[in-house]
């Protein structure tokens, strides 16, 4: 048993140093969710009048619908290339635990969405008027909100990968899954913006996160498998 979690550790470790070598290549595409998130919430104090007040109230929506729509710019490409070469079929039958495997690649999508976003949202909350004190409540609302919003997305990345034009399909189903993220983040970013307590949408938001991690893997290896049949 020691043995098998030592190769299953081996093997996602490599698994994911792999992909992010593979991410690195193409830094254009790695690059691009971060571009976007940057442009929306930079586009929104310039089409509004700059009052401070303003800025603070469209503040959660800016930022919980750029850091969405970001994350799914990145699922396209999570499963497809894998697919068409090979790679998912020798990893579903190398005898080690599919859907742990298929973790360790979502962990790679959100290294290369999620944890840039967390670390750029300081900058995007201050541009859109968010007080500094806010900031704590804001990383900690983001760096949940992404966890889930990778693990969801990586589901309909692998219903969705066979297809050759699969971008509005998958937007299809993964935004209404991804609906509670946007709601309690958005609420604890406006809560921290506003100084008043936060716990209880952020508790909602890290309950949601852990029950997404404890479901995700099951769901992403049926739909990984549906996909190459």
């Amino acid at each position: 048993m020691s043995e098998q979690r030592v190769g299953f550790a081996a093997a996602a470790a490599a698994l994911i140093a792999r992909d992010l070598r593979l991410a690195l290549r193409r830094s254009g595409d790695t690059l691009q969710p971060l571009g976007f998130f940057l442009v929306v919430t930079a586009l929104f104090p310039l089409a509004l009048d700059p009052q401070l007040s303003l800025l603070r109230d469209i503040a959660p929506a800016a930022l919980w619908v750029g850091a969405l729509l970001s994350s799914l710019l990145a699922l396209d490409l999570l499963f497809r290339e894998d697919a068409q070469d090979g790679t998912l079929e020798q990893l579903a039958l190398c005898g080690l635990p599919f859907q742990g495997l298929l973790l360790a690649k979502t962990a790679v999508h959100w290294l290369l969405t999620g944890l840039p976003l967390v670390l750029i949202a300081p900058l995007a909350a201050t541009a859109l008027g968010a007080p500094y004190e806010a900031m704590p409540g804001i990383l900690a609302a983001v760096l949940l909100g992404t966890l889930a919003l990778s693990l969801i997305g990586a589901v309909g990345a692998g219903l969705t990968m066979s297809l050759k034009r699969n971008g509005s399909l998958l937007a299809l189903l993964v935004l209404p899954l991804a609906a509670p993220v946007l709601i309690f983040g958005a609420r604890a970013t406006a809560l921290a913006i506003a100084g008043e307590p936060l716990a209880a949408p952020l508790y909602l938001l890290a309950a949601f996160t852990v029950l997404s991690a404890t479901l995700a893997p099951w769901a992403l290896a049926a739909a990984v498998r549906i996909g190459l049949e």
